[in-house]
């Protein structure tokens, strides 16, 4: 891409696409399509249509998706594969008619088999069952892999996929009921420090093996590979590191200084055991994360402190 590129960013107020927009800001891109939902329903076919065709976007980073943790995934599975689906076909397939230069499309690690092989390489991508507590939306996420590489291989498209580890950072979702593992750990954290709480109850065994990924580190990876990467094949990006979910709200615990009890609710669900992703075809690339974990999460915490300030 040069600087003066036109670069539509979907899905810009999130978390995702906030930190892709800083990162190609920091690197000098100047010519950005961003819109609000509010200017622009990414589920309508019409409205995609008539963007694309007033704006003639070169380069697309699709980071647009109805995103949520194990409690939204489990509760609303029809409003997750449908909004989904309808964002990536919609803009996929302008993509295509508008002759789109390149796209970028943000997958999801829960495309892989639930009790996969460990660490998880592209290739066991398709393999064996999904983890059901989420299948509506990797579902959605495999589709729109497979639309990716289908208009590659009889258009000649260049449409890539990454396919992220959990991620954290600045923009998240604190809401207890929609958000991920993570920001849901900060608030509950903060908010019984607050109380003055004895304990905290977290959902599952925290036995579960997660690997998280700072989302300004996915920002730049996303870069990275929108300049160097031109495969219809799936590439994982991650630190190739995990720890438990207990280890890391041991590791909450520190940073938010609460000085209760953990207590594990064996009641709920743990999702998939273990979900380490293989970052070797990434590293080999050139590209490797910078970020590390507990310096992230500090980070994390003091951004959810001013937001709520």
């Amino acid at each position: 891409m040069e600087t003066n590129s036109k670069i539509y960013v979907a899905g810009h107020n999130g978390m995702v696409g906030s930190a892709i927009v800083r990162k190609l800001k920091d690197e000098g891109y100047n010519n950005l399509i961003l819109k609000t939902h509010d200017d622009l329903d990414l589920t309508n076919q019409k409205e995609v249509e008539s963007f694309f065709d007033l704006y003639e976007p070169e380069y697309i980073f699709l980071a647009a998706a109805r995103v949520g943790g194990i409690v939204a995934n489990n509760t609303y599975p029809a409003e997750f594969i449908n909004n989904n689906l309808l964002i990536q076909t919609n803009i996929i397939h302008q993509c295509y008619i508008y002759n789109v230069k390149k796209l970028l499309f943000l997958g999801s690690s829960c495309i892989y088999p639930r009790d996969c092989q460990q660490p998880i390489k592209e290739d066991y991508f398709m393999t064996g069952p999904l983890e059901k507590t989420n299948d509506a939306y990797a579902v959605a996420k495999i589709a729109g892999i497979k639309m990716c590489q289908s208009y590659n291989k009889q258009y000649g498209s260049n449409f890539i996929s990454l396919m992220p580890t959990n991620l954290f950072g600045p923009g998240d979702n604190y809401d207890l009921e929609n958000s991920h593992v993570f920001p849901a750990m900060i608030r509950k954290f903060h908010e019984a420090k607050l109380r003055n709480d004895n304990n905290i109850t977290l959902w599952g065994t925290g036995s579960p093996y997660r690997e998280f990924l700072h989302v300004n580190d996915l920002a730049d990876a996303a870069l990275f590979l929108m300049n160097n990467y031109n495969s219809s094949e799936i590439i994982n990006v991650g630190t190739g590191e995990d720890l438990t979910i207990k280890d890391l709200a041991l590791l909450m615990k520190k940073i938010t200084n609460f000085k209760g009890e953990i207590i594990f609710d064996s009641t709920r669900p743990d999702g998939t055991p273990k979900k380490l992703l293989d970052v070797s075809k990434l590293h080999n690339l050139g590209w490797k994360h910078s970020i590390e974990l507990e310096i992230g999460l500090i980070r994390t915490y003091e951004d959810y402190l001013m937001k709520i300030l």
